[in-house]
């Protein structure tokens, strides 16, 4: 399988649409804080993320910011971050 480390940033104004995508978010996330999260997904986890998402949240109200990381870029890291560097995904 191929994946990508994504970011994926939100706001949402309803808190209880708020808490229902930071908790259905954390299911894929490898890192992030608060309301910005790294997720290394596959293309077909993508499309789902972003079909499960166009329900939960409003686009009216609601915004969502996806992008791709690119694997050639050395991430730079400042105080207690760190980067996703494992070869290989499990969940438990």
């Amino acid at each position: 399988m191929n994946r990508s480390l994504y970011l994926v940033a939100y706001d949402v104004c309803n808190p209880r649409r708020l808490y229902k995508v930071c908790r259905y978010l954390k299911c894929y996330r490898v890192g992030g804080q608060k309301s910005v999260f790294e997720l290394w997904i596959t293309p077909a986890e993508l499309r789902t993320i972003r079909a499960d998402l166009d329900k939960l949240m409003d686009a009216q109200e609601d915004r969502l910011h996806v992008l791709s990381l690119d694997p050639r870029m050395k991430p730079r890291c400042y105080g207690k971050a760190s980067t996703f560097t494992a070869q290989y995904f499990c969940i438990t």
